[in-house]
């Protein structure tokens, strides 16, 4: 049964609002901040799967708006990256891409050096590491099909998909928990101060609060999230072949960047209230577009030794966010904030660490320092670095 493209974002809207009444009803939802998308989207996707297994029926929702609203929050992103706040966040946000260039490497040592003990390809454990944990699915689909064609593994986009499903899973689970065993470690009067915070929020930061605007803004905004995503497009293609081939959310979110700190210079202020609502409708939208339509199936059909790899790569992430990430941003409550948006960014995708930081930080106060840097470490320096290390490991003589 294929469910139609508007049929379609009616389900996604009932899976927020499903997600929001699970969270009000089951506290250990809101204890633990799984962000509404997440706890949703899995009971569709657990509905789906019954409904395959026990009617023999199969349920496809139209993925047709799922790109686009992607590409809309990268946009939003991008939109939003001014280039002198970036600045006051240099040392901050070099630090952070360090730690998470860091896990990236990790990744692949964990994933190379389990195919070998396990007695499998050792280029599964790349394919199981940082390509589809911390690449997600664009990541995984594009590098399979380089696996395949030049190193003979046939189920490569399977594997590579089963694997970036499970991670889009566990990294919108494990943020919360990760996060809530931080805060004990956290002073009251940290926490006091947590939560009077007053400084002025980014667009990310509060997607619950009333945001005013006017209908000429919000056109203004989706006319210029149409420019980054049809500049975007043809940026991608421009590079694709080349060294400097980039991913299209990368692209988009690069023209973003152009045209705000373009229009600063030209003394244009953009409607932020605007680009916040558009942000968080497109990310919140997307989030459950992808949660709904995960292949469950395709989990259980991952031979053991992936299995292993994956359970291997989780335990990693809690590890390094508790002993590395959170010690090394200074053991306070923006290093918690960027510990559960690194376990969204280090298993799952850029808009799952958003969605984990606003669980978070809906409950416990502000970070403006974590929304000020994860989008653009998420969404462009880490696509980057994690394209020179997938191929720095390709390069190594024993794995071939």
């Amino acid at each position: 049964m294929t469910i139609g493209i508007y049929a379609t974002l009616v389900a996604a809207s009932f899976v927020l609002l499903l997600g929001e009444k699970l969270i009000q009803w089951i506290g250990v939802l809101r204890t633990y901040s799984i962000p509404a998308p997440v706890a949703g989207g899995l009971v569709i996707a657990i509905c789906v799967l019954l409904a395959r297994v026990t009617a023999h029926l199969e349920v496809r929702f139209d993925p047709t708006l799922q790109t686009p609203l992607m590409l809309g929050f990268f946009a939003t992103i991008g939109l939003n990256a001014h280039l002198s706040n970036l600045k006051a966040g240099g040392p901050v946000l070099v630090r952070f891409l360090a730690l998470v260039s860091g896990l990236l490497i990790l990744q692949n040592v964990i994933g190379i050096g389990l195919a070998f003990a396990l007695g499998v390809d050792p280029l599964l454990g790349i394919l199981g590491g940082s390509i589809t944990m911390s690449g997600g699915h664009g990541t995984g689909a594009a590098w399979s099909q380089v696996f395949t064609e030049h190193h003979g593994i046939e189920a490569a986009t399977e594997i590579a998909i089963g694997c970036a499903t499970f991670g889009l899973v566990m990294g919108g689970v494990l943020g919360g928990p990760i996060a809530r065993l931080l805060l004990r470690r956290l002073s009251a009067d940290e926490l006091r101060r947590a939560a009077q915070r007053a400084e002025e929020t980014l667009v990310f930061e509060e997607p619950k609060a009333l945001q005013p605007t006017t209908p000429a803004a919000l056109i203004t905004t989706l006319a210029l999230i149409a420019i980054c995503l049809a500049s975007g497009d043809v940026l991608a293609d421009w590079l694709a072949g080349s060294v400097f081939e980039l991913p299209t959310f990368v692209c988009v979110l690069f023209i973003g960047v152009i045209l705000n700190n373009g229009l600063a210079l030209a003394r244009v202020r953009l409607d932020q209230q605007a680009v916040a609502l558009v942000g968080n409708v497109s990310l919140a939208l997307f989030l459950a577009m992808a949660l709904m339509r995960l292949d469950l199936w395709e989990l259980a059909a991952l031979a053991v030794p992936i299995v292993t790899i994956l359970a291997a790569q989780t335990l990693l992430m809690a590890l390094y966010a508790v002993f590395v990430t959170f010690p090394a941003m200074g053991r306070d409550y923006d290093a918690v904030v960027l510990c559960a948006a690194q376990c969204g960014l280090g298993l799952g995708a850029t808009p799952t660490a958003i969605a984990n930081m606003q669980a978070v930080t809906n409950r416990f106060g502000p970070s403006h320092i974590a929304f000020l840097i994860v989008p653009m470490t998420g969404a462009f320096f880490m696509d980057i670095v994690n394209a020179i290390v997938i191929k720095l490991f390709l390069a190594l003589p024993f794995l071939h």
